[in-house]
């Protein structure tokens, strides 16, 4: 049985999410309940492209053994590959790039996310998964990314230079 309170929180903070992830896998890895969940992610501006996020769930007994009941770890690995013919809309090209999913893992303050950025230079699509938190930032993360070069890929607003 998993706790209620922060299962309405992620319900709440994926509702108003920049797009919805769907879970594909859920892995149980020890007797307190606690479980890898992993989820599909499409990018809502590069048609042909999917992100798989794996994160860490706590289960009831840790919580209650471990206390911190409202707050998951922000441990996550991330796979992006192409699957379907690449279609490229508009996108941010900036050194930062753009959020492209985020999702609470705890009641209020952290979050994980998905950045997507564009390597120009390279001809390729990264995709960097951290968490984001008020305070005490975390310097977990993951990274993926999916090469355009070779590839017949369709620019919305043109090849950028």
């Amino acid at each position: 049985m998993k706790p209620l309170v922060p299962a309405l929180a992620l319900a709440a903070t994926l509702a108003a999410a920049p797009l919805a992830a769907e879970e594909v896998g859920e892995v149980g890895v020890d007797w307190l309940g606690n479980d890898i969940i992993i989820e599909a992610i499409a990018d809502p501006q590069v048609e042909g492209v999917t992100c798989h996020v794996a994160y860490f769930e706590r289960g009831l007994v840790d919580r209650l053994q471990k206390g911190n009941w409202f707050e998951d770890p922000s441990n996550s690995s991330i796979a992006c590959r192409q699957t379907g013919p690449i279609r490229i809309g508009d996108i941010d090209l900036s050194a930062d790039g753009e959020e492209v999913f985020k999702q609470g893992i705890s009641l209020i303050w952290k979050k994980q996310v998905v950045n997507r950025i564009y390597d120009r230079q390279n001809r390729t699509l990264v995709y960097l998964s951290h968490s984001r938190q008020v305070q005490d930032g975390s310097a977990k993360m993951a990274i993926s990314t999916v090469p355009l070069y070779g590839q017949e890929v369709v620019w919305e607003n043109g090849e950028p230079q």
